[in-house]
């Protein structure tokens, strides 16, 4: 989906433009510096004559436009290759220059409005004026459960570097709109933007080694470094702030709405770089930046907390701590002393903010000018991390340490003995330093009672972080686990009890500050930020059952019929003993999965979240897991000698093609039937069934149309089912970012859900450059975050409509299956179909991207049904013919209309929200959709005896055009959304010459293969059309 699409308020364009101005302005002044005047000049001929064609087609001129398109395109071929790539390069990141102004544009407008639409403040109103008690909203709100699961499917186009960069040019943006700025400040701004401007085009803007699972997870506690953590406590506090308002009760200080998942280093599915270790230091690494967040934040609360008057309770802990450690003054001077770090394959993991400059400030406002104060940003320098910041190697985007050896290293017995000597002097310094920032310490006990319990609090973290530190290195642990927090609930019982002392004192003011949003930060990202999903395919739980009942000499578990499935797993679940044996011998791949299932064990389900089964087909696939999970926590509790920590994990069918999803509702049912894995739900998981539906192979599978109606008769099955044995239902979306594979925005999404769905509680994962788009900036994310709590709360309270008559449903089925009919004798059916896809896309090519550390295929196989989904969508949307989303769909709605339905459609469109947001999503994409591009590929790169193909396809696309515009009533693609129509317009100047240019490129590159400047070019035409359609997969 396109990144503007998700919150669609007007917005005034004079202002937008203004922006673009500025930018291109100076983006050309850099390039005039960088590559000369001639190159300058033929950029703004070419985007001249581009703005020319893209006018006279717009007002319907289509004879000059496509005139002036030829000469377009006919100066692009002239070009070198040199040329060339500069031209795509400059190009693209115009495209990004674009982005960051339309994103900035959209906050500062929300700025402007005083009660937002789709926020906590209008909802509430609006549901308290319907008739809502304040009690019923204040239970609804305070018991709602989301959660965001960021994944790593591979969809970022853009590095990280970057990503940075865009980030303080969107600072810069945004301290330009202050109205106190002198001249002077302005042209100090001025040169601010010229330089970040510089450093871009300086860049290299492609990645030139694929990413680790490691390095991905890194970018997903990097968000919520940058992003997520200053945005929860903001985002929490608005919530409060309406409850308030509108019921006379805040939300109470340990409620969270919502909260984070992940599925990086987690999914294995199809990915054989995601081993049990990869998933257990992910998890470890993931309590590391936990902690060490909160280290930060514990230092400036000891700033602010100098009060001297406090409750008994906590008086009594003062006092505890300092009898406990005898010697206050002994115990304040060491922990002033910093933690000497060896050099370690540990520091390599760390996420890099060592390298990268800071990009935004603690408010979530501009940064620009910044001044440095203690309690606000400010870190003393002596925390522990300092030390090892200091002997930290430099880390690259791949994760690969810097191979210059560290000064303690070194093997010369002088220079190590002057750099110990160097080392203790800068301790020292740091220390005395250090004294001078700090706040003097008591002489006496109880003075100051908060600096006492909160200094005991970074204590434990700081030994928190040194046992992790251990774990991830498979160092000998035996510290006294209440030495360290294992727990978020150990981490919180102090701090409530300085929230509870400061309000009965009189300080609530105080205890509502930087305490509460602490406190906040604890509840919602726990002790591991991010709970990790595991998730594999069905078929390599069989093999490992397989391997285990071979070797039992039981037979061959994956030749059983489903009952004798059943049988056999419900009776060894009902055991108490061990299935494998420690002795058992079995294939590479057979031990990675029951490794994973000892890691999961080992971590239990403080670390992790789901277990995830891709595929998933019958009751045995759950129950297999089931059994795999118990065994694994029978094994390890019994070589630790006690329980495993945490509980078993939820173990979630993923149905995904159209086959499973019409199955979905019996397998739920016949799994609920079986009393040992009832009785398992209800005891372990609070009596809530989780079931994820997956959006983008079913999309693949059968096109967008028939996935869409599959999707919610599975979720009306699923959720009944659950009813008939009165268990609650969570339903996991796994969404893609594009239309395609079931984005789309977020609020017309969940409110387009079968009604009893979502019940206050809703799962979804936020994918690939989706991530950065709606997480990746303070202020966004609190807006996504509200659209969320909002969505999730109207389906709840005011559920969507059901289909007004019987005969609704019986015209989707109809439509439903001509649709897929359709789609499926085009793309599955049709011989010449894969060697058209081949030849019109850049598929073959997105392999080089290294945008992902998994395969593009799930098999070796070139079939498009062992393709997966991402690549598949990708590359239609480079070709701006985005078949995916809507092949079918006219041939459907064609066939439903010439049987005298229309008027029965628009009613549907009208009354019925699942079919209107279907429909809207569809001619949102036909509004991107560009049919002379489209043609363009066809003609330069399709061989002559598959052009009738494409021919076809286009017809189709013009087809399925009209009939969506009969439906919605609209004269042509996005009227209802002119905001989205303008700022589309508005890249095509940019975009239309990456298109042709990328057409160029893959024909020069198809005759000479190993030409890398040539595939360097092509990849920069990829990013580009990525960033001009806001984009990818």
């Amino acid at each position: 989906m396109d990144t503007t699409d998700d919150i669609a308020e007007e917005i005034s364009f004079q202002t937008f433009e203004d922006d673009c101005r500025i930018l291109r302005s100076l983006f050309n002044d850099v390039l005039l510096r960088e590559v000369g005047s001639d190159f300058v000049h033929k950029l703004e001929r070419i985007r001249v004559l581009s703005e020319s064609a893209c006018n006279m087609r717009s007002t319907g001129i289509e004879d000059t436009a496509e005139l002036l398109e030829k000469q377009l395109i006919s100066e692009l071929s002239k070009m070198g290759l040199e040329e060339a790539l500069m031209l795509g390069r400059a190009f693209s990141h115009y495209l990004n220059l674009m982005g960051i102004a339309e994103t900035h544009h959209r906050l500062r407008e929300q700025k402007n409005v005083p009660q937002l639409s789709k926020s906590c403040d209008d909802i509430f109103s609006k549901l308290i004026q319907e008739g809502v008690s304040p009690d019923d909203l204040y239970n609804h709100v305070s018991q709602q459960e989301v959660e965001i699961v960021l994944t790593a499917h591979p969809t970022q186009i853009n590095r990280r570097t970057l990503q940075y960069k865009h980030i303080r040019i969107a600072h810069l943006l945004e301290y330009n709109d202050r109205p106190d700025l002198s001249h002077e400040d302005r042209e100090m701004l001025i040169e601010d933007l010229v330089r970040e401007i510089t450093s871009v085009w300086q860049t290299d803007e492609l990645r030139r080694h694929k990413p680790t699972p490691v390095d991905e997870a890194r970018a997903g506690l990097h968000i919520v470094e940058q992003s997520l953590w200053r945005a929860v406590p903001h985002y929490l506090r608005r919530v409060s702030n309406a409850l308030k308002k509108h019921t006379g009760k805040a939300l109470p200080l340990t409620c969270t709405p919502i909260k984070f998942g992940s599925w990086m280093g987690g999914d294995r599915d199809g990915n054989p770089n995601v081993t049990a270790k990869v998933t257990r230091d992910v998890s470890l690494l993931s309590r590391w930046m936990a902690v060490d967040l909160y280290i930060r934040e514990v230092d400036n609360l000891r700033f602010e907390l100098s009060m001297n008057r406090c409750s008994d309770a906590l008086l009594k802990l003062t006092h505890d701590i300092l009898e406990k450690e005898n010697a206050a003054k002994d115990k304040y001077d060491s922990w002033n002393q910093p933690i000497q770090r060896s050099q370690s394959k540990f520091q390599s993991m760390l996420p890099t903010r060592v390298d990268l400059p800071p990009t935004d400030c603690n408010n979530g406002d501009s940064q620009h000018p910044k001044l440095e104060l203690p309690g606000t940003d400010y870190m003393p320098l002596n925390r522990q991390d300092s030390a090892r910041k200091a002997h930290m190697p430099s880390v690259e985007e791949n994760g690969s340490a810097n191979t210059q050896s560290s000064p303690i290293s070194r093997s010369s017995s002088s220079q190590l003995l002057a750099q110990r000597k160097l080392f203790a002097e800068s301790t020292v310094g740091r220390a005395s330093f250090q004294k001078l920032l700090e706040p003097s310490q008591p002489q006496q006990p109880g003075i100051a009672p908060y600096r006492i319990v909160l200094g005991n609090v970074k204590d434990k973290l700081m030994k928190t972080q040194k046992h992790l530190e251990h774990l991830l290195e498979e160092l000998p642990c035996e510290a006294d686990p209440s030495d360290y927090y294992e727990a978020c609930q150990q981490l919180l019982e102090p701090l409530l009890l300085c929230y509870d002392s400061l309000q009965s004192c009189g300080s609530g003011v105080l205890a509502d500050g930087r305490l509460a949003d602490l406190i906040r930060r604890v509840s919602t990202f726990g002790m591991v930020l991010m709970k990790l999903d595991l998730r594999q395919e069905s078929g390599r739980h069989s093999e490992a059952l397989d391997a285990i009942t071979n070797y039992l000499d039981m037979g061959t578990y994956s030749e059983w019929d489903e009952d004798k499935k059943l049988e056999f797993l419900t009776k060894e679940l009902k055991g108490k003993r061990p299935l494998v044996p420690s002795s058992i011998e079995v294939a590479p791949d057979v031990q990675e999965v029951l490794d994973t299932f000892r890691v999961a064990a080992e971590l239990g389900s403080d670390s992790l979240g789901a277990y995830v089964i891709s595929m998933a087909s019958n009751a045995s696939d759950v129950l297999a897991v089931e059994l795999l999970q118990k065994d694994a926590r029978l094994s390890h509790s019994g070589e630790l000698g006690r329980p495993c920590i945490g509980g078993t994990l939820r173990v979630v069918p993923l149905f995904e093609t159209v086959k499973d999803l019409r199955g979905a509702g019996s397998v739920i049912r016949k799994l609920l039937s079986i009393d040992w894995y009832r009785e398992h739900i209800i005891k372990n998981h609070n009596g809530h069934q989780e079931v994820m539906v997956g959006y983008s192979d079913s999309g693949k599978d059968a096109g967008r149309f028939t996935a869409a109606w599959e999707l919610y008769k599975a979720q009306e099955d699923v959720v009944a089912a659950c009813n008939e044995y009165n268990i609650k239902i969570t339903l996991f979306h796994g969404r893609g970012g594009s239309i395609g594979r079931g984005g789309g925005p977020t609020y017309l999404a969940i409110q387009s859900q079968p009604p009893g769905s979502v019940m206050g509680s809703l799962r979804s994962t936020e994918q690939g450059e989706m991530v950065q788009a709606k997480f990746g900036r303070p202020q966004i994310a609190v807006r996504q975050l509200e659209i969320y709590t909002t969505a999730v709360l109207l389906a709840t309270m005011r559920p969507p409509l059901p289909p007004r008559e019987e005969n609704w449903r019986n015209l989707m089925e109809e439509i439903s299956k001509v649709s897929c009919e359709n789609y499926r004798s085009t793309v599955y059916e049709n011989p010449d179909f894969l060697a058209y896809f081949h030849e019109a896309t850049p598929q073959a090519e997105l392999g080089h991207l290294n945008i992902g550390s998994r395969p593009t295929r799930r098999k070796s196989s070139t079939a498009i049904g062992h393709l997966r989904a991402i690549p598949w969508v990708f590359a239609w949307t480079q070709t701006r013919f985005v078949l995916p989303a809507w092949l079918g769909v006219g041939a459907g709605l064609k066939s439903a209309c010439e049987k005298g339905n229309a008027d029965e459609l628009r009613a549907m469109y009208q009354e019925w929200p699942f079919f209107q947001s279907t429909i809207d999503l569809i001619e949102m994409v036909l509004g991107k959709a560009d049919i002379p591009i489209a043609k363009l590929y066809n003609d330069v790169l399709v061989s002559e005896s598959r052009r009738e193909l494409g021919g076809q396809l286009r017809n189709e696309l013009m087809s399925t055009e009209m009939y969506v515009l009969v439906v919605s009533g609209h004269e042509k693609p996005l009227e209802g959304n002119r905001t989205l129509r303008k700022l589309i317009d508005s890249r095509l100047p940019y975009l239309n010459p990456i298109n042709m240019l990328q057409v160029e490129v893959l024909k020069r590159l198809r005759r000479d293969q190993g030409n890398h400047k040539l595939r360097d070019a092509l990849l920069i035409t990829i990013n580009g059309i990525a960033a001009g359609m806001r984009n990818t997969g």
